[in-house]
Formats: C-alpha cells, structure tokens, sequence
C-alpha cells in the first residue's frame, strides 16, 4: 500500500464520532484520513484495509487507499480544541482514501443498481458482519453514476473479542434494514461467486497490507504475524460455511412478485368502480 505524508490540512469532516479529515500529501494527492487517535482507535483502521482491500479483488469499488505519515503540525490553525487533541494524539501513521470529487452520499433514487452488484454487496457485509451500512447510513458513494463502498471500520466485529471469534463462525446475520434492501439483492448469485474466491491465499495477500504496528500488543497473540493468521483463519472459515449464514429479510424474486400482486390488488380496490376496470401501470 503506498505510504505518503501529509502536507495540508483542509478541512475535517464533522459527519461521524471519528472526525476524519481532507489532507492533502506529498504525491499531489487529497485523502479523507482517518486518525489512530479517533475513539475507535486503531481496529477501525485494520478493519477498514481488510474489508476495503478485500472488496477491491473482489471486484467492488473501493476508493485507493493509502498510508499517511501525520504530524499534528501541519494542522496547528485548526481551531477546535477537541479536534487539536485527536490530532496530537493520532501523530505517526494513519489511513488515507482518495478523496472523490463531487462524489455525494448514495440515496437509492440516485441510480438503479443490479440485483448482482447489490448481492455482492450485502454478501461481503454479511461476510465481514459489517453493522454500519444501513437505510439511514449507508456509507455508500455515487460517483460518476457508481457505486463506491466507503467507512468500513465498523466491519470485523469480532476482533473486539477474540476469545468469541469461533462462536461467531456460522452466525446468521439479519441485514433487513441494509442500504441495498430495495433493489433484491442476489445472494445466492453472489455467493456462488464470491466464496470460493475468498481463499487464505487471498486473505493473507490483504492481511499484509495492515501495518504491523496496528496490530501489535494485541492481548492472547504472540505478535502481528500470528494476529494476521487470526484474521485469516477466521474469515476463510466463515467463507467456507456461507451457505449457513447468508443473510435474512430480503424477499426472494418469487415473494416480490406477490407482494407486487397484493399491492396492485389493494390500489385497484381502493380505485372508483368504474376506474377498476381500467389497467393501472403495471398492467394489474
């Protein structure tokens, strides 16, 4: 992953607790960075190499990411006090993703998006049990009429307590309030697809990304090595049993259709008697 420094402090962005930044660095390049020193700490930014790097090869967009040298006194006319104390204490390495011009948050009158590309989606949420990309915050970008996957930080729940990783496994996860509930997502295509290409040797191509230093002093593992094995194992196993949790609460084809039925019949019922004859615009 390239490593850069940072050159610029913009702006921070007062959407989230985390309060990233826009940056600009020595490649000539701007990034929303993220801070060690934000309350999630460094998790957040592991997991958002892992999930973000995996989404990538498997063929999701993902804004470049890249690692960003920060010393706090580049940003030393930022004026809020608070934020002066998440930059102090997030100095040394941090996580960087290019910053999308003109990209806006993902509203689903914005674009169609195939039942395929919205499976894959939902299956690498599932996957990586990923709480944060809802209706209300889908963490979704459209950018010159695509979808961008952004803010997986929140993913990985299971590396807050390892000693619980195993139980976690093969447990269902119910993603009936996701951002992409309303466009059928696919799983079974997506899994069909998807699983058996999320392999330990992919994994540990991802896991190599992650800065060792991120992952150090992590309580039950000797050093980031065995960490990375951790992650690995854990995420190759839960691919391996997919079938066991692919998401509930989206309706298969068959179910839309009815539901689709039921409401035409309800509309059609509600209409003038001499109206209901007449074909409403689904030909019901």
């Amino acid at each position: 992953m390239p490593r850069v420094n940072a050159l610029h402090y913009l702006a921070p962005l007062r959407g989230g607790d985390s309060v990233p930044a826009i940056v600009e660095t020595d490649d000539l390049g701007t990034y929303v960075v993220k801070f060690t020193g934000a309350a999630q700490g460094r998790k957040a930014l592991v997991a958002e190499v892992i999930v973000g790097e995996l989404a990538r090869r498997l063929g999701l967009r993902v804004p470049e990411l890249v690692l960003v040298d920060f010393d706090p006194a580049v940003a030393e006319h930022e004026p809020d006090p608070e934020i002066q104390d998440l930059l102090r204490a997030s100095a040394g390495l941090n996580l960087g993703m290019d910053y999308l011009p003109g990209a806006r948050d993902f509203k689903p009158s914005m674009l169609t998006v195939d039942p395929l590309e919205a499976g894959r989606v939902v299956w690498l949420d599932a996957l990586t049990a990923n709480v944060d990309r809802s209706r209300a915050n889908p963490n979704l970008m459209v950018w010159h009429g695509r979808l961008w996957l952004i803010d997986n930080g929140a993913a990985l729940v299971f590396h807050h307590r390892w000693s619980g990783a195993a139980a976690a496994l093969d447990r269902s996860y119910d993603l009936s309030a996701h951002a992409l509930g309303d466009f059928a997502p696919d799983l079974r295509a997506a899994d069909a697809e998807l699983a058996p290409r999320v392999t330990e040797e992919l994994l540990r191509e991802v896991l190599a990304l992650v800065p060792g230093e991120w992952l150090a002093a992590e309580e039950g593992f000797a050093g980031a090595d065995e960490l990375r094995e951790a992650y690995v194992r854990q995420l190759a196993a839960r691919a391996a049993v997919s079938r066991r949790w692919l998401p509930s609460g989206f309706a298969s084809e068959a179910e839309l259709r009815v539901a689709e039925a039921a409401r035409a019949r309800k509309t059609a019922r509600g209409r003038p008697a001499w109206l209901q004859q007449v074909p409403d615009l689904h030909g019901n």
